[in-house]
């Protein structure tokens, strides 16, 4: 089995919104995505998106809203030819201290044993937040400079932070760079 791959949702997938992506109306793919999570579940390797919801916890909107999305997101996948193994949030407004809140290693855990996957892997997000779930739960971490990417980099370099394994434009990026990576023998999976 090739290992999981763990991607963000907004920002990487879809366009993040400073106010968050409430409805499926507001769901919009970044070029490419789609296509790019079709490419990774062809060549092998589970695809789990874990995201942080807290729009639920905020009372934003409501939880079916966000399960309407994801549901969409499974199938313009399935129509592109590929297949999204799972998809878990966290819905609780951050005050909550949850452990599925990412940094918090929740997502991954119950991904991880729930859908039996092989230890290691890659995450991909445009967050501090996602790069440091990596380097907790040990996956390769890949920032995109979409969505908050670029700033959070830059978050990352002031503040002295530890980098992520690679940094690419996008989604697209990532995917062929894990695949590059996996075909060459340099996987951690």
């Amino acid at each position: 089995m090739k290992p999981p791959v763990f991607l963000d949702r907004d920002g990487v997938i879809n366009l993040n919104r400073s106010d968050y992506v409430k409805n499926l109306d507001e769901f919009v793919p970044i070029d490419g995505a789609v296509e790019s999570i079709a490419k990774l579940a062809v060549a092998g390797h589970p695809v789990v998106v874990v995201t942080n919801q807290s729009c639920i916890g905020r009372g934003l909107c409501r939880e079916e809203d966000v399960r309407a999305i994801h549901e969409h997101l499974r199938k313009i996948v399935a129509l592109a030819g590929g297949i999204i193994d799972g998809i878990y949030y966290c819905p609780h407004h951050p005050d909550e201290g949850c452990n599925c809140r990412k940094p918090g290693t929740g997502l991954v855990e119950r991904a991880s044993s729930e859908l039996s996957l092989v230890p290691g892997g890659y995450i991909v997000g445009d967050a501090q937040t996602d790069m440091e779930l990596g380097f907790r739960t040990g996956l390769k971490t890949i920032m995109v400079r979409t969505g908050r990417g670029e700033s959070q980099l830059n978050h990352i370099v002031f503040e002295g932070l530890t980098m992520p394994w690679k940094t690419v434009a996008s989604i697209t990026e990532a995917v062929d760079l894990i695949i590059d990576t996996e075909n060459a023998g340099e996987g951690n999976g």
